[in-house]
C-alpha cells in the first residue's frame, strides 16, 4: 500500500521537527516518493493552512519547514475569580 506524499511530507517533517525545503525534497527522492516543484509547494500549502507545519524564508532560495503541532495559543479558563 502506498501512502500518499502528503502523509509522507508531514511524517518527514514531524520526525525532523524541521528542515530545508531542498533536504526534504531529497529525503523524498531517496525513498522514490519524487514529486514536482510545484506539487511540492501546493502540498506544503496545504499543510500550513491545515496549521500542521509551518513554512519561513531563510533565504531568497531555501526556505525552513518546521513542525507546527503545539506550537499554537494556549487558553485557559477560569472558573471564579477570588
Amino acid at each position: 500500500m502506498k501512502y500518499p506524499v502528503r502523509n509522507i511530507i508531514y511524517e518527514k517533517v514531524k520526525q525532523a521537527g524541521n528542515i530545508t525545503d531542498t533536504d526534504l525534497m531529497r529525503a523524498l527522492e531517496k525513498e522514490d516518493n519524487s514529486v514536482s516543484w510545484p506539487d511540492f509547494n501546493k502540498i506544503l500549502l496545504d499543510l500550513e493552512i491545515y496549521g500542521l507545519i509551518r513554512v519561513s524564508w531563510v533565504t531568497k532560495d531555501k526556505r525552513r519547514i518546521e513542525n507546527a503541532e503545539g506550537k499554537g495559543f494556549k487558553i485557559e479558563t477560569v472558573d471564579s475569580v477570588d
